[in-house]
């Protein structure tokens, strides 16, 4: 799978600033560390209830997919190993250099092109159709998957491409057919995935609930003198304790927390200080995305407090500004508002909120459904995103509080409960 957001950033920025191994290491990163007993050293797993995707619901959403090929006028959609291949078929894939595809045409059965030398572990995988066509390392995979349009009465019309998929696939495939015409399949893939089933909500309030016990976990272990790259080790080894390995945790100290997505200079916690802990998981392919702020070892100062405060606002403002039939972008104003009117900005100018209010989330941390100034996608029931109008002030600290939220008919729910104070973060 792709490397994450938050992963790249502790590989890269905190494990230059600390000399540590990053957070999804299997090494040790201090004996001081170590030597701590968690809560958690015993905790049940969290994951013996996970009720993974249906094939049947994976049919489900290949006949939506086929509707909406047949509606916007598109023959067939070509998917690139990626998200949108496994939410389709249930098939991960690694995305080397060796094209592997799915085609969903708009009538018929789905068909797959894949290297030869992988077609028997690749048939183990296929649990949706049975047509696999395989190349191999001396044939071209293009004329396959011209072979398998042709097979499937597609000699004319548009053909739908998947916006992750590779420009070396696309460009292999529109030479052996200039008789098809190549176009976004966004309008396929998007509706689709925006809106979330029963089963898909589930596996991500599973997900937001490890988490929130992860960063429980963390915060209890905080010590004066750690780096950021001990407490990202504690948050990935108490989501592991859950039956998660795929937890991980940006976390930043002081002054660098006015950064969204860290600094590479070195931080060491003491008393008094910010701590930023930005932390997610993965269930049965489903994301969570919480950040907590915290002030360690003390009394918050008056500056700490009011800002914190005014962040607090700020979430709850975006959140009452989820309503169905809104647009996105109305999130992001009333939560903006708040921090404008304080006088931060105004627009993205620091200090104040640098960056749009939140984010699409399922089974890519960012997804489509950004809200943002100039979205004007209307929430819908089954939408996914998450509030979190960071305010930054550079030279002092930085505040985010970070829930993912849910639309349903009756408005917006959160998958984590919102901090009610500075003193009680997980509400």
């Amino acid at each position: 799978m792709p490397i994450k957001r938050r992963d790249f950033i502790n590989l890269a920025a905190l494990t230059t600033a600390t000399g540590l191994v990053s957070t999804f290491s299997s090494c040790k990163s201090n004996d001081r560390v170590n030597e701590e007993k968690s809560p958690r050293d015993n905790a049940q797993s969290m994951m013996n209830d996970v009720v993974p995707i249906s094939v049947k619901e994976r049919e489900a959403r290949i006949e939506k997919a086929q509707r909406l090929l047949s509606e916007q006028n598109i023959e067939a959609l070509i998917l690139d190993s990626g998200t949108s291949l496994e939410y389709f078929t249930g098939i991960s894939w690694w995305p080397s250099e060796r094209t592997m595809v799915a085609i969903i045409p708009a009538k018929g059965e789905l068909r797959y092109v894949c290297p030869g030398f992988e077609e028997a572990r690749f048939r183990e995988l296929v649990i949706i159709g049975k047509e696999v066509y395989a190349w191999q390392e001396d044939e071209s995979p293009y004329k396959l998957i011209a072979t398998a349009f042709k097979d499937a009465g597609i000699v004319s019309g548009n053909i739908g491409i998947e916006e992750c998929a590779r420009f070396f696939i696309f460009d292999g495939v529109r030479k052996e057919t200039p008789y098809l015409n190549f176009v976004s399949g966004d309008p396929v893939t998007i509706p689709c995935r925006l809106i979330k089933s029963s089963s898909e909500l589930a596996l991500l309030q599973k997900a937001s609930d490890i988490t929130i016990a992860a960063i429980k976990t963390a915060i209890s272990q905080l010590q004066e003198g750690m780096v950021p790259g001990e407490v990202s080790s504690i948050v990935a080894k108490a989501h592991e304790q859950l039956g998660n390995n795929s937890g991980s945790g940006l976390v930043l100290f002081g002054e660098a927390s006015a950064f969204p997505h860290g600094t590479t200079q070195p931080q060491k916690l003491k008393k008094g200080d910010i701590v930023l802990m930005d932390c997610g998981c993965q269930v049965a392919g489903y994301n969570s995305d919480i950040t907590r702020t915290i002030v360690f070892g003390a009394e918050p100062t008056k500056r700490q407090l009011a800002i914190w405060n005014l962040e607090h606002q700020a979430q709850a403002s975006g959140f009452a500004a989820a309503k169905i039939g809104s647009a996105c972008e109305e999130v992001d104003a009333a939560a903006r508002k708040v921090i404008t009117d304080a006088g931060f900005g105004p627009g993205y100018k620091l200090p104040g909120l640098p960056h749009r209010t939140g984010h699409g989330i399922g089974m890519d941390g960012h997804e489509w459904g950004n809200m943002v100034k100039g979205n004007k996608l209307l929430l819908q029931p089954g939408m996914c995103f998450s509030i979190e109008p960071t305010i930054s002030i550079p030279g002092e600290f930085g505040i985010r509080l970070e829930d993912c939220a849910y639309m349903t008919n009756e408005g917006a729910r959160w998958f984590s409960s919102a901090s009610k104070s500075i003193h009680e973060p997980f509400g």
